[in-house]
C-alpha cells in the first residue's frame, strides 16, 4: 500500500526557505527559490515577504493566495535534513 504524503507542519524561516514536517515523521528544510522563479504563476512570490505568507490548504500542502501551490510529493523530494548549523546531512528519500 502506498502511503499518501502530506504536510503536518510548515514554518517560514527566511528567504525562500521553509521548515517542513511530514505525516510520516520526516522533517527538514526546503528552499523554493528556484521553483518560485521558474513558474510564471509564482511571480507574485518573488519578494520574500510575499513568499512568507503561505498557508496549508486542504491537501494539506503549501499554497499562496495568488493560486500557486506545491505538491506534497515534490516538497518531500526537495526537503533536506539539516543540522543546527544549517548544513545538509541527508536528502529525504523519495517515496516509491
Amino acid at each position: 500500500m502506498i502511503e499518501c504524503i502530506y504536510l503536518a507542519e510548515a514554518k517560514y524561516l527566511d528567504g525562500y526557505r521553509i521548515f517542513l514536517r511530514f505525516n510520516d515523521g520526516k522533517s527538514g528544510i526546503v528552499d523554493l527559490k528556484e521553483t518560485v522563479f521558474r513558474h510564471t504563476v509564482a511571480s507574485p512570490l518573488r519578494e520574500p515577504e510575499a513568499f512568507s505568507r503561505f498557508y496549508l490548504d486542504s491537501w494539506p500542502t503549501l499554497a499562496w493566495d495568488c493560486g500557486f501551490d506545491v505538491a506534497p510529493e515534490t516538497l518531500y523530494e526537495k526537503c533536506c535534513v539539516v543540522n543546527q548549523n544549517d548544513q545538509i546531512i541527508a536528502v529525504a528519500d523519495k517515496k516509491s
